[in-house]
């Protein structure tokens, strides 16, 4: 009976170890397994990298000394970070990709001078745009950004800036008074209800286009940019002008089209470097029509509400003020 017993113990130990030779055998069969679908993991991802990579440079083009990375009419999202390895672009090139956001490791791109990433999806501005302290142009227009960062007053070097057809941007950082460079300013087709204080700040802005926003007035001191030589307001809801426009004595091109101007006010003839000016579609009080050209060229290139027009109005609009002489 005793014997009995023992051989049954025996077999239960061995049974019990058996077992847990074969949990432990299962295991290690388990993590090899892990193992190898992480390193098969790891050895796709590099070579996904590779063929990024590979595909990436596909697109990279050599214009005149610069490297430039054009991208066309293709499903780029997103770009991968490989593309770091590329670091001496000089230019982006990237439309109608469908891209939504700009890389934070954009800066690691210090050679930067153009960054065109215009007819995307972009919602977001990164901070880190900053670093590009060489970038030249910055061109987001038909996007969907809604905010406008303070640190791209870190980008010194700006002359360009695009953020037309956003549709949200209502407000401009006061830190891109640091831009003194930046001479192109394009804000058109956004939320502005009037020109931002810091644009008229900007020391070397030649170029400005607020159009189509919500401007119902400009600002009284518009003459601080004395360098300005084209603006364009189109499409607002400006009715009046204030008369310290008139001591911007570069202007040159002046657009007011579909406003709610009801006259031109005088003081715009002293614009002696005018050249361009538009009054089209503003319910303007009076009628005026301009006497024929005998040139027929003259006649079909000249502008109905442009400058000659606005010197007829002004005058009409100065002769009915005066008053009327018994004879």
């Amino acid at each position: 009976m005793t014997a009995v017993m023992c051989l049954a113990s025996i077999s239960s130990i061995k049974a019990l170890w058996e077992g847990r030779i074969q949990r432990h055998q299962e295991e290690l069969k388990a993590e090899r397994e892990k193992r190898g679908r992480v390193a098969v993991g790891q050895i796709s991802h590099v070579w996904e990298n590779r063929i990024q990579l590979s595909k990436l440079k596909e697109k990279v083009f050599n214009e005149e000394g610069r490297l430039i990375l054009r991208i066309e009419k293709e499903e780029w999202k997103t770009l991968p970070a490989c593309l770091v390895q590329i670091q001496q672009l000089q230019e982006w090139q990237i439309h109608r990709t469908g891209l939504t956001k700009i890389p934070p490791f954009i800066s690691s791109f210090t050679s930067l001078l153009v960054l065109d990433l215009s007819r995307n999806a972009i919602t977001k501005i990164p901070h880190e745009i900053g670093k590009l302290t060489r970038l030249r142009e910055l061109l987001l227009s038909y996007n969907r950004i809604y905010e406008v960062p303070a640190e791209l007053g870190g980008c010194e070097s700006l002359e360009k800036l695009d953020l037309a057809v956003n549709r949200d941007i209502s407000e401009l950082p006061a830190q891109l008074c640091s831009l003194k460079r930046l001479s192109h300013l394009d804000l058109n087709m956004n939320q502005f209800v009037t020109i931002p204080n810091v644009v008229l700040d900007l020391p070397s802005l030649e170029w400005l286009d607020i159009g189509s926003n919500k401007l119902q007035k400009l600002p009284s001191d518009i003459d601080k940019m004395q360098n300005l030589h084209t603006l364009w307001l189109q499409r607002n809801k400006i009715s009046e002008i204030p008369d310290s426009i008139s001591s911007l004595r570069n202007l040159g091109t002046l657009v007011l089209t579909s406003n709610r101007l009801n006259g031109i006010p005088p003081y715009l003839q002293s614009l002696e470097n005018l050249r361009f000016v538009n009054f089209r579609d503003n319910p303007l009080e009076l009628e005026v029509t301009l006497p024929p050209c005998e040139d027929e060229e003259e006649e079909e290139e000249r502008e109905l509400f442009g400058l000659q027009f606005m010197h007829e109005y002004i005058q009409r609009s100065l002769n009915s003020c005066l008053p009327e002489t018994n004879e």
